[in-house]
Order: C-alpha cells, then sequence, then structure tokens
C-alpha cells in the first residue's frame, strides 16, 4: 500500500521530479509507412541524482514492452512494474531495489503508431504520379517528443542525440545533423545521422518523404538544403536566399556564428503551424516555403521572408540558448519575432518593415487588454495549458516590448548586449532575469526594475495628456477594453514630438501622473515665449513618437484636434498617423472616446496615399461597419457610401492593373482596396469583379487576373452568391479541386465563407470539416466568416462540436471556439454560448473561449455606448455626402 502512494506522488506535476537526468539519446526507429507504424528503441544515459526506487519520464500514446536499467558497474536492473499514466503523460518505472546514485543507460523497446493530428510523430500524404502515398513528420512542439519515445520532455533537460532511422530505401530522410552513413538492405535502407550537440527535446526532428532539393553555402561554409515536393524544387529558391542572408544577418548582429554544419527547410504537405524552427531542420507548411513568381502573391512573399527570418533566428534565440520553462516562452517568441522584422528590413527596405511591424503591436495591445489576458511570463501547470500561451501575448506584446527597451536604450548598446548574452548563456537554459542581467551590466541602467512591470503583470497602460498653459500632465492608468478599473503600473518611456520630429523630449513617467514644461520647445515670437494655445492651431504634439511604445494614448480635445489637422496637412509619419488610428479605435471600443471623434479622424485621412496607413484604415472600418449593423442599423447604408468615398481616390490611383515598377506596397494595397470596396457593397467593384472573374473562367491563363487581385475578385465573387444563384460557388470549388498550387487553394479556402446566405455558408462549414480540405487548412474558410450569418454558423457549430473535438486537436480548435465566437455583440448571446460550452468538454481551448467570450461581451458595452450618441446618425450621413 505504502508503494502505491508513493506512485502517486507523481500525479498531477507540473514538472517532473529530479531523480534522474538524462545526458544523451541513442534513438532507433524502424517506420512502416504503409501499416503507419513505427517501432524502436532508445538507450538513454542518465545520472542519478538521488537514491530512489522510481525513474520517471514522459511518454504517451506509446506501447512499452521492454525496460532496462544497466548501472555504470554493469549492474542490471528491471522495473517490477512500468505505468503509464495518460492523464500525466509519464511513465513510472517502478524498481524493487532502489538505483544507486551515479551514472547508467537506460534502454526503452517501444512502439506506436503514426498519428493524424499534425503533432509528435504523424502521418501526411502526398500524391506521385496520381498515386497517394505517405510521408512522416515530427513535430515535438511543445510537449509532443513523448509521443515518439520516452523521454524527459522539457526544455531545460537538455542532452545530445544520435539518431538511425530505417526507412524504405527510396525515400529520403532528414533529421537535425548531417547523414553520418546509409546502408542499404533490399527495400529498405537505415540511416544514420551524427550525433547533436546539446538540445532540448522539442527541437529534435525527423522527416521520411520523397523530396526534390536545392542547395547553397553560406560564407561561414553552412550547407542550406530547401526540401520541396517532387518537381518544384525551383519554388524553393525564394526561401533559399532568404535563410542564407538571415544566417549572414545573425552571425554578425550575434557576434556567434551559426552552430551547426548545415540547415534543411523542408516543405510537408500537412503542419499545424506555418512552420517549425528545430535545430538544423526547420519543417514547414508548403505555403510558408514554395514560392511561384506567376501564382505567388507579393503578401506571400513577404510572410514567407518574415516567416523563413523568424525561423532561422530561432536557431539563436530558443535553440542555442533555451528557455528553461514555458514561463518564458517569449523569450524565444517575442524576439525571433522581433528580430525577424529586422532582418526583413535589412534585405527590403522598401518594404518599411517598421511600419509594417505595428500590426504586431496593435495585435498585442488588443489582446492584453482583455480582463482574460496574462503576463509575458505566464505560470504554465499542465501540459494542455502550454498551446494557449502560443498567443498574441508572447508573440505580439513580447515582440513590442523588446522594440520598445531597443529603443530607450539605443540599439548599439541593445546589440552589444544580446551579442553577450548569446555567449554567456550558448548551449544553456535561461530565465527572463539572466537577459535582464546582461542588459542592466551593458547598459549602467536597472533593467530588472525597469522591464519587471512589462513582463510579469498583465496589461499596459493608457497615458491621458492634457495641456494647462505650457504645462503638458502625464497620467497613467491601467487600460481595460471592458471599463473595469485595473490597478497596474508602469515605468513607461515617453517620446513626444512637438511640431516636427526635429523637436523632441524623451522621459520616463515612473509615477501614476507628472508633469512636463513644455516651454522650451515652442516656437518664439520677438524674442518672446508664447504660450500653446496662441500658437497657430497647425502646431501638433504627438506622445509616442513613431510607436514605439507599447501604451494607448488619450489627448484632450483640444490636442486631439490638432492632430487631425496634422493628420489632414500630412505633417506626421505613416507610423505615428496609423498608431493615431489604432489608439482611436481602441478607445472607442473601450468607450473612453465617442465614436464621432473616430469618424471625424477617418475624414481627415481622404487625402491619404501611404499604403500602410490606408491599410489600417480599411481595418477600422470593417469593426465600425460591423458594431453599426447591431447598434444602428438604419445608419449602415451611409456609413459604408462615407467609407467608399475614402477610398474611390486610391482605387482610382491604383487600378486593377499592375504598374511597371510600382511598389511593393502598392501592390498589396490593390487586393485590400477592391476587397474593402466589395464588402461595403460598391457597384461598380463587383461589376469589374464579376466581369474578370467571367474571364477567368473562360481562360485560366488571362492576364487580367493578376495573383495579387484574385482573392479580391473571389471575395466579391461569393458577396454574389446565394443558394439560388450558385454558379460563381460551384466554379470556385472547381477551381479549389483542380488547383496544384496550395496558395491558390489557400485564397479560395479564406473568401468561400463569405457569401451573406446562411444556408450556404452552413454548406462551406461542411465541406470545411469534409476530406476535400487538409486539418491544417481548415482555418483558412473559417477565418471568412461573415457576421450576417453568424447565427446559422454558430448554430452549425453546437450542432457539430461533439464531432470537431473527436476529430480535431490542439491549435485547430482555438480557431473553431474563436472565430464563430467572436462574430456576435451582444450580452444575451455571450450568455448564450457560455452556457453551452460550459456543458461540453473543452479541453485545452478553455483561454481562448473566455478570451472569445469577453470580446463579445467588450463589443456589446461598446454598442450601447453607440446608442448613446444622438448626433451620430446626422454626422455620418455629413459625412457620406461630404465625398460627393
Amino acid at each position: 500500500m505504502e508503494q502505491k502512494l508513493n506512485r502517486n506522488q507523481f500525479k498531477s506535476q507540473a514538472r517532473l521530479p529530479k531523480f534522474a537526468i538524462p545526458s544523451y539519446y541513442d534513438l532507433y526507429i524502424k517506420l512502416d509507412l504503409v501499416a503507419c507504424t513505427f517501432s524502436g528503441n532508445v538507450n538513454i544515459n542518465i545520472n542519478i541524482i538521488e537514491k530512489t526506487n522510481f525513474i520517471v519520464l514522459n511518454a504517451l500514446e506509446l506501447n512499452v514492452h521492454e525496460v532496462l536499467f544497466t548501472s555504470s558497474h554493469n549492474q542490471e536492473y528491471r522495473p517490477s512494474d512500468a505505468i503509464m499514466d495518460k492523464d500525466d503523460e509519464i511513465l513510472v518505472l517502478v524498481f524493487d531495489e532502489p538505483l544507486a546514485v551515479g551514472e547508467g543507460i537506460l534502454r526503452i523497446i517501444f512502439y506506436g503508431k503514426l498519428n493524424e493530428h499534425t503533432k509528435g510523430f504523424y502521418k501526411c500524404s502526398y500524391v506521385e504520379k496520381e498515386v497517394k502515398k505517405n510521408m512522416a513528420v515530427t513535430q515535438f512542439e511543445a510537449v509532443d517528443a513523448r509521443r515518439c519515445f520516452p523521454c524527459w520532455d522539457e526544455p531545460a533537460l537538455k542532452a545530445t542525440f544520435k539518431i538511425t532511422l530505417d526507412i524504405p530505401s527510396e525515400l529520403t530522410a532528414l533529421s537535425n545533423m548531417p547523414i553520418l552513413d546509409e546502408k542499404l538492405n533490399g527495400n529498405l535502407k537505415t540511416v544514420y545521422f551524427e550525433e547533436s550537440p546539446v538540445m532540448s527535446t522539442y527541437l529534435v526532428a525527423f522527416v521520411v518523404g520523397l523530396f526534390d532539393h536545392i542547395e547553397d553555402t553560406t560564407t561561414n561554409g553552412v550547407k542550406v538544403h530547401v526540401y520541396c515536393p517532387v518537381g518544384k524544387s525551383s519554388e524553393g529558391k525564394h526561401a533559399l536566399d532568404v535563410a542564407i542572408k538571415s544566417l549572414g544577418i545573425y552571425t554578425e548582429f550575434f557576434s556567434t556564428p551559426y552552430p551547426l554544419p548545415k540547415l534543411d527547410m523542408v516543405a510537408v504537405s500537412e503542419f499545424h503551424a506555418g512552420a517549425m524552427e528545430n535545430f538544423g531542420l526547420i519543417v514547414y507548411r508548403e505555403n510558408e516555403l514554395l514560392y511561384n513568381e506567376k501564382t505567388s502573391t507579393a503578401n506571400r512573399k513577404q510572410i514567407m521572408t518574415i516567416s523563413t527570418s523568424h525561423e532561422v533566428a530561432h536557431q539563436w534565440f530558443g535553440n542555442l540558448v533555451t528557455m528553461e520553462w514555458w514561463t518564458h516562452l517569449w523569450l524565444n517568441e517575442g524576439f525571433a519575432t522581433w528580430i525577424s522584422y529586422m532582418a526583413t528590413d535589412i534585405m527590403f527596405p522598401e518594404w518599411k518593415m517598421w511600419t509594417q511591424f505595428l500590426r504586431q503591436t496593435s495585435h498585442g495591445l488588443r489582446l492584453d487588454a482583455q480582463e482574460q489576458s496574462h503576463p509575458i511570463e505566464v505560470e504554465v501547470h499542465r501540459a494542455d495549458e502550454i498551446d494557449q500561451v502560443f498567443d498574441a501575448i508572447s508573440y505580439n506584446k513580447g515582440s513590442a516590448v523588446i522594440r520598445m527597451l531597443q529603443s530607450y536604450l539605443g540599439e548599439d548598446i541593445f546589440q552589444k548586449s544580446l551579442s553577450l548574452y548569446m555567449k554567456k548563456y550558448a548551449w544553456k537554459n535561461v530565465e527572463t532575469e539572466d537577459l535582464w542581467s546582461v542588459l542592466s551590466e551593458e547598459s549602467g541602467i536597472n533593467i530588472t526594475s525597469l522591464m519587471e512591470c512589462w513582463t510579469k503583470q498583465k496589461g499596459h497602460p493608457v497615458v491621458y495628456v492634457n495641456c494647462k498653459d505650457n504645462l503638458l500632465e502625464f497620467k497613467q492608468s491601467q487600460f481595460v477594453s471592458s471599463g473595469l478599473q485595473g490597478d497596474g503600473r508602469w515605468t513607461i518611456p515617453i517620446t513626444l514630438s512637438l511640431g516636427s520630429y526635429n523637436n523632441q523630449r524623451n522621459f520616463l513617467l515612473e509615477s501614476q501622473s507628472q508633469s512636463v514644461d513644455i516651454s522650451e520647445m515652442l516656437p518664439s515670437s520677438d524674442g518672446k515665449l508664447c504660450s500653446f494655445k496662441e500658437c497657430d492651431e497647425t502646431l501638433w504634439i504627438k506622445v509616442n513618437v513613431e510607436q514605439s511604445g507599447f501604451y494607448r494614448v488619450i489627448y484632450d480635445d483640444e490636442l486631439s484636434a490638432r492632430l487631425r489637422k496634422a493628420v489632414e496637412n500630412n505633417c506626421l509619419s505613416a507610423a505615428d498617423k496609423l498608431g493615431i488610428l489604432d489608439d482611436m479605435l481602441a478607445l472607442c471600443q473601450a468607450c473612453k472616446q465617442p465614436l464621432s471623434y473616430l469618424l471625424l479622424l477617418l475624414d481627415a485621412h481622404r487625402k491619404e496615399h501611404d499604403s500602410m496607413v490606408l491599410s489600417k484604415l480599411i481595418n477600422v472600418c470593417y469593426d465600425v461597419v460591423e458594431i453599426i449593423t447591431d447598434a444602428m442599423p438604419d445608419a449602415v447604408n451611409e456609413l459604408k457610401e462615407f467609407f467608399i468615398s475614402l477610398l474611390q481616390s486610391s482605387a482610382e490611383r491604383l487600378g486593377w492593373e499592375p504598374k511597371p515598377g510600382e511598389s511593393h506596397l502598392n501592390v498589396l494595397l490593390r487586393g485590400e482596396v477592391f476587397t474593402a470596396l466589395a464588402s461595403f457593397g460598391h457597384d461598380k467593384t463587383h461589376k469589374e469583379a464579376m466581369q474578370r472573374f467571367q474571364e477567368l473562367l473562360n481562360d485560366k491563363d488571362t492576364i487580367l487576373l493578376s495573383a495579387d487581385l484574385k482573392k479580391a475578385i473571389y471575395f466579391a465573387v461569393m458577396r454574389n452568391v446565394t443558394t439560388t444563384n450558385r454558379s460563381g460557388f460551384e466554379s470556385l470549388l472547381k477551381f479549389y479541386r483542380e488547383a496544384d498550387a496550395v496558395q491558390e487553394k489557400e485564397r479560395i479556402l479564406q473568401t468561400i465563407a463569405s457569401s451573406p446566405d446562411p444556408a450556404l455558408v452552413n454548406e462551406v462549414l461542411t465541406f470545411l470539416i469534409s476530406d476535400e480540405v487538409r486539418n491544417q487548412d481548415i482555418n483558412y474558410g473559417l477565418s471568412g466568416l461573415r457576421f450576417e450569418c453568424r447565427e446559422a454558423a454558430w448554430r452549425w457549430l453546437q450542432e457539430n462540436w461533439d464531432k470537431i473535438l473527436m476529430k480535431y486537436e490542439g491549435f485547430l480548435l482555438h480557431s473553431f471556439a474563436r472565430d464563430f465566437v467572436t462574430l456576435f455583440s451582444s450580452n444575451e448571446k455571450a450568455d448564450e454560448i457560455e452556457a453551452f460550452f460550459a456543458s461540453h468538454v473543452q479541453t485545452g481551448v478553455d483561454k481562448v473561449l473566455k478570451q472569445s467570450i469577453e470580446k463579445i461581451r467588450i463589443k456589446a458595452r461598446w454598442m450601447e455606448s453607440i446608442k448613446q450618441e444622438q448626433s451620430l446618425p446626422d454626422l455620418i450621413k455629413q459625412l457620406a455626402h461630404k465625398g460627393y
């Protein structure tokens, strides 16, 4: 009875006990791609650091049928019991005779099945000469190495790995390290890989399939290979070029060379994320790696560049220097996100990546303003919690806070500190405090004191700015979209410009409020300083210059009016105009500013030509249309007329046809503008789109439909489709079924749920979960759901939820929970949704559900606030007719 109680001590623990620590894995796996099974054995060198009757490690969905521990004195111990605990994902080995302190080898023989959930060791299919075949892929982050082989599956328990695979002889095997040897044995071959340096289990990887490849070598002698589906190796060239350049950029930036002899990148047909940074073997879904000049869009080229730069950056941030536990995930993802923009900006300066980076900041701010947000350093207690922290806080807020700190310290000090950090902690595990320590030492500033408020508490501040005479009064409070009073307090790097970017002042707002005298920043008249209120109304004050800080700003009415005038006169940078728009939308959604202020700000952009500002403007317009549809339905048509008038000049300037030599940013904007015009019901846009779609039906190679414009055309087609007028939908389904390019399939999926007809949307949703759509691609279709059909979509989800839970796992469940739920904007619907999920299993999606339901309640509060703005319908009418 006592021994049984001892076994139970390992249940419901966040971490493995430290009785034994691994140092080396010798892993052998034999693969059967017909039966979709694998068998293997692993010899693990471990160090028993405490006399014990137990060895506890991770294992899940494996059959273990032989275990042997051999001590350094060659004494053999076989466990009296081997308990596989599915709930805690552990294997408890019980020994009658205690194992003494010292080194030994744990040998485990096991077998398992290749799963279909794109996690652990899984199968996916591809077609060769019209024959469907299987390939095998690993995806171990965060905690799924245990599904492939028994191991200590925690990032801090690094070890070296020697991997051997038995595979069909005609296939290619890839792993973290180069191939050491291959031996043929009839229809099989044994592939031996070199031993790896120390790494965490979540970074171990192997892929077995049929590929073509291209390669190149860096100036430092690192061989880079890109493995593509057969016949598509030329489509890997862009990714290869980016990888080669990124390796050079990071080697110089960190003053630390890439630590492995090779870097492979491979495109696989099914993958749950965009890509995964396994040490020396980056795995991508096909549309994240393959780029075709004729069929791929400019947007896809940009996404691929950022993605490749991001995954290559992880070879340093994450792989060489690794977080100690998932609490510090942001050290991986926040830094890789931030530096991927830096690398992309170096490679393509004309893309203006640091202005585009503000989308990352915006996503982070939006989630972080919710009560259901969490700190950057978030406590993780269960394996099923980990996937939910791969979110906008770890990636977007994390990267934005890094950018804020870099801006405060200066690029040189920041870069030198990161270089020292890499050298000091190479091959080790770190916590956030380790980074702060290096930055403090190099800068001479107490970075821990400065930054803990940003990483250890959830939320962010809103800074109130009021001008009284020549004093600017600053006051901070926690910004919470729901209207609840938060008690957070931050040390905020404040930057401000007055009338010119050459006239700036910076300081730290460390208390709740502070006043700053701006007299010396003001222009003088006849040698006398004037007061700010006496200055010309075109003199403006902008706080959070270039949006480098992670906070919102709310101005008094006079400062706000001056900023609108500065926007209208094009006095501000694109980053600041974008930031003012983003702040105003957030302030309105939180009921801290009336919607009329946002509409007047939008009106100030009638002459706007900057692509990124216009892109942000379009997204703001979508949010406003959605809320006005519920709050003031009678005003919706005139609101759409107003938004059409804002975009018409851009549509005429850009035109439907690509222009020789036009900028990358204009190419991106063209599709966004025409999609928006179609969304707002612009007749001329719909007619032109339908004509061009007819040309495509007549001739698939027509030059009237560039890849960059297809999504806008397909969207317009679906907006005109109903159950009684299905031809456009049927044509898109035919295109989908015949498409060879994965990016064409993606475009179609992103638009086919956009019909205003509920019955057709139901049909689309059923199609999305059919065998015709790969699991990884379902989220493309869900992202296209429109609020007009939300009731029908919600009914469909309720009817199919049990089936969805049985069929899907992980991030895909997040999409189902989020993309349906957030379409609503009433407390009654929030209550209904909450009640439904309270009585249905929701493992691993509880946090996403709570965040989604909170978004409904935020919109419900905003909607009620808008209803109180009695003059709003007249303002909308006035703005709608202003452009004519």
